[in-house]
């Protein structure tokens, strides 16, 4: 996921070679400052990995439970690789969307699917564990962008994703289907043998359980959304893993990477922008492989308040940079690497747990039938914001100064911190269904 999910510059400034044949046409104008960054942001990356990604947990709500979730991992694994097929076939923008597009899907349709999946097959003691992992491999796919595609001609940038998803393709058909699929579809069988692999066998009469109520109380897609807002637990569940999950989009993680190397430029330093990801990208790594070693002893409140309170400091010392640089004043130019070492910290303290624990929570706080659902609507929103504030954030840099901006990130984090600790419940070394009975 991380790796079909690029940040922007390295594309680009594969395009902008023009190595590869690919045509676009473009003025003098066009590559001033942020002026080309953000006109072809906004109109292929930023479009499609915030709004057409929308498209992808839509159609995934009413297959997970009729086709199974395998098969769903596998069609959105066939569509991300037909994706990139024709981004890495492209000569020119209209071919360009297109692969956008389909890469995009499958992007938001994996999403779902993957918090949908680990919240079904993993035991309670490492639940925690492997939908916290999630983050470290995202982090991983979006290092190998960084740290390839700035020197790579476009094609292969393309290609090196490409190979990823084919890979990921073979490996889906090897893995077992979801045990409360095969629970929900009465096939015990099947579902005794899954559980058997896992090493969970135990938990076939819990499993049983849950499926029987979610049958009886649930037989159509309608009555699944109903229950998303009828049913106390769920509404307050969605309540909570929506705001959480739009003030992690709020930190404005996303624009900051995207417009990262205009931010270097901006501030005077003189690291090459490349190179800044590089080392931001291995920081981000260094955070979300942490969580993992610590998510169930430490709990997922715990870490989402460290991490937020990071998050604040962090862009509130950004934005006192930027405000002083925008007034003049000349003790800026002597520390004109403290955006880079701020944002290591930031990034550090946001992949340790606001990047990672609000997915977690998502996987965790719906019940099997409305999951999906609840997950897709919380993405939505969440997406949506985060669209909003990509691509208000280059506007405001130029126009208003970037002290504005991040001050606005650093509200939002505290924003974050506080609701966590007064509103987000604790779902360490619980079972899904002591979670929504604790809600």
């Amino acid at each position: 996921m991380g790796a079909n999910s690029p940040k922007l510059h390295a594309p680009i400034h594969s395009l902008s070679a023009n190595s590869s044949g690919f045509q676009v046409e473009r003025t003098r104008e066009d590559w001033s400052s942020l002026t080309y960054v953000t006109r072809l942001f906004q109109r292929s990356k930023c479009l499609s990995d915030h709004t057409l990604l929308l498209k992808g947990p839509y159609v995934t709500t009413w297959l997970l439970n009729s086709k199974g979730r395998k098969p769903c991992l596998i069609g959105a694994a066939i569509l991300g690789v037909t994706g990139f097929i024709f981004l890495a076939i492209s000569k020119n923008l209209a071919i360009l969307y297109i692969g956008r597009f389909l890469t995009s899907v499958a992007f938001g349709t994996n999403t779902v699917i993957n918090f949908v999946y680990l919240g079904e097959v993993a035991s309670t003691n490492i639940r925690g564990v492997l939908m916290s992992a999630m983050g470290a491999m995202f982090t991983v796919g979006s290092i190998m962008v960084f740290s390839i595609a700035p020197y790579v001609s476009y094609r292969v940038s393309v290609y090196i994703p490409l190979a990823i998803n084919v890979f990921h393709l073979i490996v889906l058909f090897t893995i077992p289907e979801s045990p409360i699929f095969y629970a929900i579809q009465g096939k015990r069988k099947e579902m005794l043998a899954v559980l058997e692999d896992l090493g969970r066998p135990n938990d076939a009469e819990k499993i049983v359980s849950e499926a029987d109520d979610l049958t009886e109380t649930n037989t159509s897609t309608i009555k699944d959304w109903k229950e998303l807002f009828m049913v106390r637990s769920n509404r307050k569940a969605l309540f909570i893993v929506v705001i959480i999950n739009v003030l992690q989009h709020g930190s404005g993680v996303m624009a900051v990477l995207f417009f990262s190397a205009a931010i270097f430029n901006m501030a005077g330093s003189n690291i090459d922008s490349n190179v800044a990801m590089i080392i931001i990208g291995c920081c981000q790594l260094m955070g979300s492989a942490v969580t993992p070693l610590f998510i169930e002893s430490t709990g997922r409140k715990n870490i989402l308040i460290i991490s937020s309170s990071v998050c604040t400091i962090s862009m509130f010392t950004l934005g006192l940079y930027f405000y002083l640089l925008f007034k003049g004043f000349p003790v800026v130019y002597t520390v004109n690497w403290l955006p880079l070492v701020v944002l290591i910290l930031f990034f550090i303290g946001y992949d340790f747990g606001l990047g990672i624990i609000p997915n977690t929570l998502m996987g965790e706080m719906f019940t099997s039938n409305v999951r999906s659902k609840g997950s897709t609507l919380t993405l939505t929103t969440s997406w949506l914001f985060g669209f909003l504030v990509s691509t208000a954030f280059g506007a405001f840099f130029v126009t208003i100064g970037g002290h504005v901006a991040f001050w606005f990130f650093s509200g939002t984090c505290a924003c974050a911190l506080l609701f966590t600790i007064f509103v987000v419940p604790e779902t360490k070394g619980k079972t899904l269904l002591e979670i929504q009975q604790s809600l």
